[in-house]
């Protein structure tokens, strides 16, 4: 692999996130708020700990208590008033109920003299979750590990986990009523929709009863009574008691690829901040721009940078290990084979690529000569959903650890 290439993209990756971690954006946002004396902090999902760390530097003794709930390996330490709980991600665990149950008996003691402050990061559908009347946890892990292997769309699990709950879809709001709630979100959904980031526990919920039950039936999930019965209950369309604002999405982070690569000397556009395909689409996808580039110096003359930003999905056919990013690089692997001075990458902005511990991929022209030198078939591979393999045997993967933010994926073509 050119290893130009390959450090200008690592380099670009790593500035978009640092422009996405969410302390300073955190601090900016709770200027010019006047806060009473005693603040209830409440952090959840995989950027919970930053999200928690900024509040408490910006408002220091005025947080009464605080909870954070993040995903096992996200906490960076202990913070002075907060306690923090790391629970299953994506599917919930004993842990996340515990966390919950703690987080409302802290909202239950709220009162109208009091604020929450409510930090909302991607991955609090799984964190933050305690079961409707009816339901149990071991539905809505069976219903999510369904939604999970079938090839619907982050939205469409949400409508349904929305109904499923106690907190999600706007009914955490309803428990802290009729105290308030500022909350600031990382957005980690495409077109930042606010109902769907982390199932919008304090934000209206748009989707109803009847669009729940129509995904349940899309995807032939197996649900049990109690679970349908659940669905049938209908989410809050309204709240008055809630102040929202966006801290971080794809957007920003984009945008700062596009000046780190203009920094190192290419042209960079922003194709889009809204990809939603399969993997392996988007992978061909990707691929094809590259070979126009290539051809004709069109969307942008060489040297350049195209930068996407979005969030695929992948339908899970094999027993093999890998994520979406992961899959995306390895398909955009076959129409880059024998192009020089290529390089196609994509990464999740949190570090951790489906059950995994890398954020993505990265390849090049030579990446499927490099796997059928060591007999292994591409095909094979993604029939199998073994990206991770493929990609760990010729040193292909993007490991950066847990980022401590999360704005959807970024996927990046370089091209001199």
């Amino acid at each position: 692999m050119d290893s130009i290439l390959r450090k200008d993209t690592l380099r670009i990756i790593n500035d978009a996130i640092y422009a996405v971690l969410p302390e300073d954006a955190v601090k900016e946002a709770l200027k010019g708020f006047v806060f009473p004396k005693k603040i209830l902090v409440l952090a959840v999902g995989k950027a919970a700990w930053r999200m928690a760390n900024a509040a408490s530097e910006s408002l220091g003794d005025n947080i009464f208590e605080g909870l954070i709930i993040t995903k096992y390996g996200h906490s960076r330490g202990s913070i002075e008033a907060f306690e923090i709980y790391e629970a299953g991600h994506p599917i919930p665990d004993d842990n996340t109920i515990r966390a919950t149950e703690k987080a409302l008996r802290m909202a239950q003691s709220i009162n109208s003299e009091n604020l929450l402050l409510f930090l909302v990061s991607g991955g609090g559908s799984s964190l933050f979750e305690m079961p409707a009347e009816e339901v149990q946890l071991k539905d809505i892990i069976d219903i999510t590990e369904q939604l999970l292997m079938s090839d619907a769309s982050i939205k469409d699990i949400n409508a349904v986990r929305k109904h499923l709950s106690k907190v999600k879809g706007g009914r955490f709001a309803q428990v802290v009523s009729p105290a308030k709630i500022l909350s600031l979100v990382l957005s980690d959904v495409l077109k930042d929709e606010l109902d769907t980031i982390a199932s919008g526990p304090a934000y209206p919920d748009h989707t109803t009863s009847q669009q729940a039950i129509d995904v349940i039936r899309k995807y032939k999930v197996k649900i049990s009574d109690g679970a349908l019965d659940a669905l049938n209950l209908e989410t809050p369309k309204s709240l008055d008691n809630v102040q929202t604002k966006i801290v971080g999405n794809i957007t920003m982070a984009c945008q700062a690829a596009k000046c780190a690569a203009e920094k190192l000397g290419y042209h960079a556009v922003i194709l889009t901040t809204t990809l939603n395909c399969h993997a392996c689409e988007a992978g061909a996808f990707l691929s094809a721009i590259a070979n126009e580039i290539v051809l004709s110096d069109q969307p942008v003359r060489k040297p350049c940078v195209i930068i996407v930003g979005g969030e695929t999905v992948v339908k899970v056919r094999g027993s093999g290990l890998g994520g979406r990013n992961q899959e995306l690089a390895l398909s955009s692997a076959i129409g880059i084979e024998g192009l020089k001075n290529v390089v196609i990458a994509s990464v999740a902005t949190d570090g951790t690529d489906g059950p995994t511990e890398a954020a993505g991929g990265i390849v090049d022209g030579t990446t499927i000569s490099r796997l059928t030198n060591q007999g292994l078939s591409v095909t094979e591979i993604l029939s199998n959903n073994d990206s991770y393999t493929a990609l760990q045997l010729i040193g292909d993967l993007i490991i950066t650890g847990p980022t401590g933010t999360n704005v959807n994926d970024l996927m990046l073509i370089l091209c001199k």
